[in-house]
């Protein structure tokens, strides 16, 4: 293993405990900003997430913005490989994927132009710290290389940290909104 591997092997326990106690704590109306920040993009195709573990919960703003435009969710192939997405509606049915996340039991692949993405942390600068398999990273350079494409980290306000080791190949977010509030980084 490499030292910025075991950097980030580091930061991501410290993250992982920071994410657990703020999940412990939190209580209804967390996707309030982000249910904010989706409504000034009606319609574009969004994708979101089913959270696993201790993840926080975007299924609420999700719910409103399908009432808006196609949402789908992210659906591993492989490793290596960048995900792809299969559309979501609230109430349809679901199987669980890769990794324990629930995903459409049909699939009707999409391609959205805005993401949300969980991540374990992150910095004022863009920077995220994700589980460490690089589908997030692969996903967005080749979104981004077809069409601008916007990425919202969604985490609770401890998951921010003042720096993470990054690579060239990381993909910054354009801004991250957690249960306090929104932070943008420019760019998208």
């Amino acid at each position: 293993m490499s030292d910025l591997a075991d950097i980030k092997a580091a930061a991501r326990k410290g993250a992982f405990a920071a994410r657990r106690a703020a999940h412990e704590a939190a209580g209804p109306g967390e996707a309030g900003h982000l249910s904010q920040v989706l409504a000034g993009h009606r319609g574009v195709p969004l994708s979101g997430y089913m959270p696993i573990r201790t993840e926080i919960d975007p299924v609420p703003a999700m719910e409103e913005a399908a009432a808006h435009g196609p949402v789908c969710v992210p659906v591993i192939q492989e490793a290596g490989l960048p995900l792809k997405f299969s559309r979501w509606e609230p109430g349809c049915r679901l199987k669980e994927g890769p990794f324990g996340a629930m995903i459409p039991e049909v699939d009707d692949f999409i391609e959205p132009e805005i993401l949300i993405v969980p991540l374990v942390a992150f910095d004022r600068s863009g920077g995220r710290l994700g589980y460490g398999g690089g589908f997030y990273d692969r996903t967005l350079e080749m979104l981004r290389a077809k069409r601008p494409t916007l990425a919202i980290g969604f985490a609770y306000a401890a998951q921010q940290v003042e720096a993470l080791p990054l690579e060239p190949t990381d993909q910054p977010l354009d801004m991250v909104v957690t249960e306090a509030g929104v932070i943008g980084f420019g760019g998208g």
